[in-house]
Order: C-alpha cells, then structure tokens, then sequence
C-alpha cells in the first residue's frame, strides 16, 4: 500500500507541479489568453481595493537586490475576500493561464520570493492599512492574544500592543516586516530560545488558500492547513489574520556586549544562558573581524565599565566573538536589576574589560536595526545588493564550522555583521513546515552581507555569492549536517533534500491546498503547469 501511495505521489508531481513535459513546445500560437485580454478579465474583477497596472516596477525588486521579476499587476486589497476572489478567479482560469501569484508585505524577500514573472502581486500591508488590531487582554489572563492582519508590521503591532501593558514574546531583530511574511518562515531572534520561533506564538491563522477558499485554522481545527502554513514559504496559503500570543511588556532593557577570543568559551557561556532557568531575556552573539577601534565605536551607545582597560583593547587583526545580552525590566525592578544582571555576568567567561552597558526602552531596543537602516540609507548604501546566507548549525558540529569558516574562509574581513547564536527546540512545537537540525540545540549562523555595485574585490556581489558557495560546500564535504533557514535552492531535488523526512507532508500539503502552483512561485519549489490547447 505504502509503495503504491508513493507512486501516486510521484506520478502527480510528475503531472501538476513544475515537471511540464510540455515546457519546451511552447510557441505563439498556443493557447494563452493575449495581454490585453487578461487584463480585461482581470478588471472584472469586484473588488473593495483596486489592481494597477502602472507603477509596477517597484513589486519587481526586493531587499536582496539580486532579482527582478515584474508582474502583470499589482492588487492592493482593502478585505480578505479581495485575495479570495483573485486566488479563485485565476484558479477557475485553470493550467491554460500562465498567472500565478505572489504575496508581498514589506519586500525583504532576499532572492526574488515575492515576486512573480507577469503575475500578479497582492500589496499585504494594503491589507494591513484596511484592517484594524483587536485586544483579547481583558478576563484572559492565561492567553491573553491580539488579532491582527497578515499585512500588519511586527512594529506597528508592538506600539499598540503597549498602549494595553502588553507585547508579543518572540521578535525578529528587525521588525519592519508583515505577520504573513515572518510567518511563512520561522521569526526567529534572541528571545527564540525562551518562547521559541514567532510561528510558535500563534494560537490561530485565516488562510486564503491556492483555490482561494477563506479558511479559518488553529491546532485542533484545520490544523493541517494550521502547520503547514507555518514556516511553509507560502505554498499552501496567504496568511491573512493571525491571532498573536502576548505577555504582559516590560518598559525598560539593560543591554550589554561583551568579547571573547575563544570561540570554544564563548560558545559554552551562550549555551549555558540558553539552557538556564534564570537567565536574560535576549541572547545573541556576532563574529567581529579584524574590526578596528572596536570599543571606540561602541562608547557612542554603551558605557565600558572599566573606561581604562578599554582604551587600550585592541581589536585589529584578530577574530573576536561578541555576546550581545539583554534584561527587560519596569521601573519598579530599578532598585534589584543591576544585581540580578551582575549576579548572571558574574557566570560567564568573558574578558572583563570588553564589558560594556545601556540602558534603553523596551520600544528602542527591539526596533535597533531600524535606527542602522536609516543611518545606511541616508548614504545610500541599503538599497545595495544584500546575499545574505543563513545557516543552522547542529550544535556538535558548531567548533568545526568555526575552523573552517572563522578560520580558513572568513580571516582578514567581512561584508556585513556575522550573527551566531544557539535555541533549543526541545521547548518547540515541530509540528510546522520550518526545518532545522536534528539535534535540539543548533545555532544560527547568519552572514549578513552588502555587496557594493561599484566594487570588483572583496566587496562585489560575485566575490560574496562565491564566499557563500564555499561556507556550503565546507558544509556539505564536511557532513556537517547543516539546514539553511530562509532557504534558496534552484532544483527541486535540493528542495526535497532539504526538507528531508517532511517532504511527502510538504508536497501533499501544496496538492491539497494549491493544486495549480499559482502561489508564491518566487521559492522555486514548484511550477504551475501551463496546458496547451
């Protein structure tokens, strides 16, 4: 029985998703509605928002700059039964249309993800704007949530969410990004070690599906749909409410960095915070190479708390490894939470002089990067090409990565900042599409690098893209068993080796709730398969 379900499974991919035996026959006089003639259709459509057909060009760039696909239109939806009517309008065209479609929410798609090649793109924080946030606080003491858009910005979410005493407990470090969008693959940050991923601070999702049926799913209820939809790249449905986990907000945040020379001591201090049940509320880690006056640069925010050994650190010419922490606290906690930070401090094995302290609000810690991100493009370097590669990394395997990368591979410079961290999934629901590491304890290695148009050294987006081959072929001859997270691949052989054991889930998932392929095409996993008549 087993072996005959696997043949029907091979047999429909075969025949529905992105095997077209026909691809190559295509010729002008297939049958294929002209331009003018789906644009026609297109505006028949009833809609509370509006298509646009002009101005487009910007749905066809992204944050990673290094792919440009432009869409037929652009659908800015003012409901939820907008994107329906649109999914099931260009459903009921069948495989005889070439549409497919793409969510966008903020456009930090690194490799061409939202896009869609004479698609249609659907404007989320459109939606966003149309749609209002509802409080579930009051007599909910145990499971307190907020009701929100997929369209919404994660920073948005967090200003209001205050006004009510409240917040969500899992971030990204960046948090000018749709619900949808950080949804569809994990939300992972600092706090991913206490309360897991964002995707595991969901109680429920409304989900257009690729036939555009509104469905409504949580763990018990749909809950296929519910999983699958989480971490799942936007193959089985556009998110579009989802019912967010709170906890009551701290107002204030002590923040400190400090350094190590030894990878082996730092990586043991963060896997202790990680695994303790009195720790900080927010652990990170960055690879600092051969970074000049590093100190110097960090008085203009922290303070060193011994000024004079400072001065004298010396940063150039050596790989040092930052642990970045955080304790959120309320103005009634200023008189206890300088102990209880130098009572966690006084654990780890850090140089003592590279300690150094802030203290800000809640508000101004979580929304940092934003602060960089107008820094950079008030000298015009964000809107740079970002090949950005994110790894996960099995926890025993983490010295040998180090070796080979920090120490043949990345040695005299880097593009951009080096975030290293371990989380724990055992506290996880693994239930979701995202995939990691067999091993519950692994790390996020992310290279974040910005490639610069001019240069044609070490700084060009060719000389970065062949940097990051040879950290994964490193991982690959190595067998180090690595998942890469904000994944990118080109066939669909690496796709399923990626998903491993979850990839007959995946692709019944993407048969049963997208059987055409019209969404998110951008990934690569699958192809809409165009019928000729």
């Amino acid at each position: 029985m087993l072996k005959h379900t696997n043949l029907v499974i091979k047999i429909l991919i075969a025949l529905i998703l992105g095997c077209n035996f026909h691809k190559n026959k295509i010729s002008s006089t297939s049958y294929l509605p002209h331009h003018t003639k789906i644009n026609s259709l297109l505006k028949n459509l009833k809609l509370d928002g509006h298509l646009s057909f002009h101005n487009i060009h910007h749905a066809s760039k992204d944050f990673g700059n290094q792919y440009s696909f432009l869409p037929k239109a652009i659908l800015y939806p003012k409901s939820v039964s907008d994107i329906s009517n649109l999914v099931n309008y260009i459903f009921q065209m069948g495989p005889t249309s070439r549409l497919t479609i793409a969510p966008r929410g903020h456009g930090h798609s690194l490799e061409g993800q939202a896009q869609t090649h004479q698609g249609v793109v659907i404007n989320m924080e459109s939606l966003g704007k149309s749609q209002e946030m509802h409080f579930h606080i009051k007599g909910n003491t145990k499971t307190p949530f907020v009701d929100v858009s997929g369209g919404e910005l994660w920073i948005n979410i967090l200003h209001e969410s205050l006004k009510h005493g409240f917040a969500p407990k899992s971030w990204t470090d960046y948090l000018h990004l749709t619900v949808g969008g950080t949804l569809s693959n994990a939300g992972i940050s600092g706090q991913a070690f206490q309360h897991g991923p964002q995707i595991n601070n969901v109680y429920q999702l409304q989900v257009v599906t690729g036939t555009g049926e509104v469905v409504t799913c949580t763990e018990s209820k749909n809950s296929d749909l519910f999983y699958g939809v989480l971490g799942g790249l936007g193959q089985f449905g556009i998110i579009t409410r989802a019912h967010i986990s709170l906890e009551p907000a701290p107002t204030m945040v002590k923040w400190m960095k400090v350094l190590y020379t030894d990878f082996t001591t730092f990586t043991k201090d963060q896997e202790q915070l990680i695994s303790s049940n009195n720790s900080f509320d927010y652990v990170e880690g960055f690879v600092l190479i051969n970074r000049t006056g590093l100190l110097n640069n960090w008085r203009s925010s922290f303070k060193s708390k011994d000024p004079v050994q400072a001065s004298q650190f010396v940063s150039e010419g050596k790989t040092l490894f930052c642990l970045e922490v955080a304790k959120y606290f309320k103005q009634g906690d200023m008189g206890t939470i300088d102990q209880k930070v130098e009572n966690l401090l006084s654990k780890l094995n850090y140089i003592e002089s590279t300690l150094f302290i802030s203290e800000v609000s809640y508000i101004e810690f979580l929304d940092r990067v934003h602060v960089s991100e107008m820094k950079l493009q008030e000298k015009g370097l964000w809107d740079v090409p970002h090949p950005w590669l994110n790894l996960l990394i099995p926890k025993s395997k983490i010295g040998k990565f180090a070796d080979e990368v920090f120490g043949k591979i990345l040695t005299d410079t880097s593009n951009g900042p080096i975030l290293i961290y371990p989380v724990d999934k055992s506290r996880w629901n693994t239930k979701t599409s995202m995939v990691t590491p067999k091993e519950n304890v692994f790390y996020l290695v992310a290279f974040l690098s910005s490639a610069m148009p001019s240069s044609a050294g070490t700084g060009s987006l060719e000389y970065i893209l062949s940097q990051n081959k040879r950290i994964l072929d490193v991982c690959e001859t190595a067998n180090l068993e690595t998942k890469q997270y904000l994944p990118h691949y080109n066939t669909q052989e690496e796709w399923k080796k990626h998903f491993g054991s979850k990839w007959e889930d995946f692709i019944r998932r993407k048969l049963t709730y997208d059987p055409l392929a019209l969404l998110t095409p951008g990934q690569r996993i699958f192809q809409k398969q165009i019928t000729f008549l």
